[in-house]
């Protein structure tokens, strides 16, 4: 995050330039302004290239509004306006979608290497790529999936599957896949009733997949 005074304008934006992800320059400010650019940085020489057109979160006092307008659109970017008390929340979106994607595409790949296949990403890279532009597009109609259709048995044989040869996965499938299931239901695409025996298996009753 960017914290701002109106002279130190030239700062942030170095500061951008060089892919910084999170710098902070102090002054003795009554009205900070908050410049937090939605985009995550590694250090590699793209990361300058993908400043252009993205989102930053701001929160500023109104006096320094169009400052911080200026300051984003200076940078190739758009302010999306966020209130002192929702930063935690908006970096926390942020965090829960940039951060733990790579944790799951990670692990994803490492359960391909295990089944067997050689090069992952080649795998993974056109099925994750719809998935991301369908959630984009089309929020939670985007699921598909055993979990989506309440295909209890698919899904007992993951857990059993992982817990063999994976156990630190199955954490990880339970608490996805129970979310889904929730989102599934709350958006009318899996009906309740369908649901009970998935719920069984997720919340550890193997007794619901043979009732």
């Amino acid at each position: 995050a960017y914290f701002l005074a109106p002279g130190l304008f030239h700062d942030a934006v170095m500061a951008a330039a060089w892919g910084a992800g999170a710098v902070a320059v102090s002054a003795p400010l009554t009205d900070p302004l908050a410049l937090h650019p939605a985009m995550t940085f590694t250090g590699q020489p793209d990361d300058l290239a993908r400043l252009a057109g993205i989102s930053y979160g701001v929160t500023a006092p109104a006096e320094l509004r169009p400052l911080a307008a200026r300051l984003a659109a200076d940078l190739g970017g758009v302010p999306e306006w966020i209130g002192e008390a929702d930063r935690p929340l908006y970096h926390a979106a942020l965090a829960h979608g940039a951060n733990h994607l790579v944790t799951l595409v990670n692990e994803a790949a490492d359960r391909l290497r295990d089944a067997g296949v050689a090069q992952p990403e080649k795998v993974l890279a056109p099925l994750l790529r719809a998935a991301l532009e369908n959630a984009l597009r089309l929020g939670d109609d985007a699921l598909t999936g055993p979990v989506s259709r309440g295909d209890a048995g698919t899904v007992e044989r993951h857990l059993a599957r992982l817990a063999a040869t994976a156990p630190e996965s199955v954490a990880p499938y339970l608490a996805l896949a129970r979310r889904t299931a929730d989102r599934a239901i709350a958006a009318g695409r899996l009906r309740p009733v369908d649901a009970e025996s998935l719920l069984g298996v997720l919340a550890g009753d193997r007794r619901q997949v043979a009732a």
